[in-house]
């Protein structure tokens, strides 16, 4: 049975001192893939930014799991984020360390030090994207779309409750992109929650699934 990974409910939000959304409501479920769209300056990145605490809400409230992200204290921020991956446009990866290392200190940073865990750990989440075989090899010796697998790696390695992926496939040609999304799909049918923001329409055409857009200060679903 699916459970309510993330609750949205009457938040405002502003950016240099506009108010870019104003008391947007919604529910993500455990298990969904959910696309969030919209214009740049819609609220998007903020709305983002704002569930995995980075940016502050004017009122109301969101709710993690059983954390209230609206009201959480700076030192409490770190745990937060153990319920949480994060995936970018442009792949964050460390250009000084290989693929599994990358993965490694990610597994370390959140509180892991057994290193036969994070060595099993490591190789599990390669297995899940494909790319095992590359666990030495460095950011620059493998394409875009592989830095992009090793991002999702490394962003579901703590087993996360919610994977949010800003423009993930924006650096990407079509074809690699699709690949992200499958993989993304199927990430999400073992029960991790995930929230997409994206502008490449076609690509959602091919793997459609609800839709959240921000405009005029809300968010409604199409």
């Amino acid at each position: 049975m699916n459970k309510t990974i993330l609750t949205v409910k009457n938040v405002s939000i502003a950016y240099n001192d506009h108010i870019v959304l104003k008391e947007v409501s919604f529910e993500i479920q455990s298990s969904e893939l959910v696309y969030l769209v919209g214009r740049t300056g819609s609220g998007k990145s903020s709305l983002l930014k704002a569930i995995y605490a980075d940016h502050p809400v004017l009122s109301g409230e969101i709710i993690l799991d059983n954390w209230g992200v609206h009201q959480i204290q700076k030192k409490d921020i770190p745990f937060l984020r153990r319920k949480l991956g994060i995936v970018f446009q442009d792949f964050q990866l460390l250009p000084d360390r290989s693929i599994g290392e990358n993965i490694a200190f990610a597994l370390r940073a959140v509180g892991h030090q057994d290193s036969k865990y994070i060595k099993e750990r490591v190789m599990e989440v390669l297995n899940v994207v494909g790319l095992a075989m590359k666990v030495n090899q460095m950011p620059y010796q493998i394409s875009g779309g592989e830095q992009q697998r090793v991002a999702i790696a490394r962003a579901i390695s703590n087993h996360p409750l919610l994977l949010i992926a800003d423009e993930p496939t924006g650096n990407l040609d079509p074809e690699v992109s699709e690949q992200i999304l499958e993989l993304l799909k199927n990430i999400s049918h073992s029960g991790t929650a995930i929230l997409i923001a994206s502008h490449d329409y076609s690509l959602m055409q091919k793997f459609p699934s609800r839709t959240l857009q921000c405009q005029a200060g809300k968010v409604v679903e199409l």
